[in-house]
């Protein structure tokens, strides 16, 4: 039964799967009040707790304390609600890099009681307007630096009224920073209902067809009430660092959630990815990590050349599995803990995780504090110990798709099956064995095969086409098209060249095929249905 809600626009409400569709919630030992506001419990009540003087966010070239940060929030809040009519439930779309300000418009929308919605800088208006219309969004605030696809986008929208820039530099100088500079850092933020929607995570599954997650209010304190202090026993002397964009649920929580909620530093950079993860880490004396196990590879690379990583006290990897070697070679040469883990959007967050005591090597875990989790056959029968099967598990968050029937293949008897096919030792750790869907997993970015045969198809250079993903030692998986040319066109590298560069200007650049393999036919059914395992096994 949901309580009370605070939305005077009841859009989300409204689209909430029926309950008979929702997985069962294991809420015992996570109690909150019937109304709370994630990003006033962020904000305000940290600096009530007396964290005001504490260091909340690190980001270009400047440090602002939790003081500063509630106070920032407060005035965007204002801004929104007074200059652009922001009313509760309102969903609101933010599209920026990983900056101070990025998080500060989250929390400020949040505040006033919006929907928000957290988008990637890399998409195109083709693919922020699927977002945009399946969620009705009517106000985008964006990066100053990233307006022309968000101009386009909503050029040619039916919602999007409202494109508000804001500065993500450190120059506060754009129309949003100008109207909140003026405005009171007493905001009487909205009294949301702690099963009000506050957050959608957009994930686009197999099809290209993108899902909205819903996630309550108390979501957003659970994760960190749960496996950021249960599993990484995070102190307010904590200082987080990370690649993962904070659009993606892992680096929100990662980067901006987990350490807010216990008085810790997130450091916000643009430039944080994978290559220079080290860099940071010495710059800042981080000690929280998190990443992929790409940049693992490559820092104990760096490592060999003299690099300092002695600050760190835990590296998180998810994404995509965290490979044995990797695992050994890190805990032998830093004698810090590597935490591989695995997470889902619809889950918000990481549910099975080593722990600091309790970890082996090429396993993902044991249930996070409050989950359940168990390893399934196609009829929901629990499989023998060592069997491979369907991970299947349920806790205090869980899958919501908005108005979407793939609600009922998520959630089955209660419980969340995440499209992973697991098995469990003797010992009670998990072990990921596969994708049980076509989703490519690539350096952590989840990409859909269909969506990149689409991108393709655009070029007038090909016939057909289709996508999987390959085998990589260094990114897990590569995205990789077989692709069927037009006549008189030369399978050569330029070729090559030119389909990677249409793909990379036509949806979000990392989408694009790593690998391009030129053949005469696409191997297919009497029906005409392309035949991708045949692909996979030529591969």
């Amino acid at each position: 039964m949901l309580g009370p809600s605070a939305h005077i626009d009841t859009f989300t409400r409204d689209n909430l799967p029926p309950p008979e569709e929702w997985p069962d919630f294991l809420l015992d030992g996570f109690a909150y009040p019937a109304r709370i506001n994630a990003a006033v419990e962020l904000t305000d009540r940290m600096v009530e707790r007396g964290f005001g003087d504490h260091t909340a966010l690190i980001g270009n070239g400047r440090r602002r304390t939790y003081k500063e940060l509630a106070d920032w929030t407060s005035r965007i809040a204002h801004a929104l609600v007074e200059n652009y009519g922001l009313e509760p439930g309102n969903r609101v779309l933010i599209r920026s890099a990983n900056n101070p300000a990025m998080v500060a418009c989250w929390l400020a929308a949040t505040k006033a009681g919006a929907v928000v919605v957290n988008t990637m800088p890399m998409l195109r208006a083709g693919e922020l307007a699927k977002i945009v219309d399946k969620a009705e969004i009517t106000l985008a605030l964006c990066d100053t630096r990233l307006m022309e696809e968000m101009v386009a986008c909503a050029k040619d929208s039916a919602f999007l009224k409202q494109v508000v820039g804001f500065d993500g530099t450190a120059n506060h100088d754009a129309e949003l920073d100008r109207i909140a500079l003026d405005k009171s850092v007493l905001f009487k933020a909205v009294n949301t209902g702690s099963d009000d929607v506050a957050l959608l995570g957009f994930t686009s599954g197999t099809t290209g067809v993108p899902k909205a997650t819903m996630h309550f209010h108390r979501d957003l304190l659970i994760i960190a009430d749960a496996y950021a202090k249960e599993v990484l026993q995070v102190t307010p002397d904590d200082i987080f660092v990370g690649s993962p964009p904070l659009a993606f649920t892992f680096g929100l929580g990662g980067l901006a959630i987990f350490p807010l909620r216990f008085g810790a530093a997130a450091t916000l950079l643009e430039h944080a990815t994978p290559p220079n993860m080290v860099e940071i880490i010495e710059s800042y004396r981080a000690t929280i990590s998190f990443t992929a196990p790409t940049a693992y590879r490559a820092m104990l690379k760096a490592m060999d050349a003299g690099a300092d990583l002695s600050s760190l006290r835990v590296a998180i990897s998810a994404g995509e599995t965290l490979p044995g070697p990797v695992f050994e070679e890190w805990t032998q040469k830093t004698g810090k803990p590597i935490l591989d883990g695995i997470g889902a959007t619809e889950m918000l967050h990481i549910f099975i995780s080593n722990r600091f005591e309790d970890s082996k090597a090429a396993s993902t875990g044991k249930p996070v504090g409050g989950y359940e989790a168990r390893i399934v056959d196609e009829e929901m029968r629990e499989v023998p110990c060592g069997a491979v099967g369907r991970l299947a598990v349920r806790g205090p968050t869980g899958c919501r798709y908005m108005a979407d029937a793939r609600q009922r293949d998520y959630v089955r008897d209660g419980w969340n099956l995440t499209g992973d096919t697991f098995l469990q030792d003797e010992d009670g750790f998990f072990h990921f064995a596969a994708r049980s869907d076509d989703l490519i997993v690539s350096a952590g970015y989840n990409i859909a095969g269909p969506e990149v045969e689409a991108a393709l198809l655009t070029h007038p250079d090909v016939l057909e086409c289709a996508v999987i993903g390959a085998p990589d030692g260094d990114r897990g998986q590569i995205v990789e098209a077989h692709v069927v040319l037009i006549a008189g066109v030369e399978p050569d590298m330029l070729t090559v060249k030119r389909l990677q560069d249409h793909v990379k200007a036509t949806i979000a650049p990392y989408k694009y095929p790593r690998s391009i393999r030129f053949v005469a036919a696409l191997p297919k059914t009497q029906t005409g249905k392309i035949q991708r395992f045949r692909l996979r096994t030529d591969t």
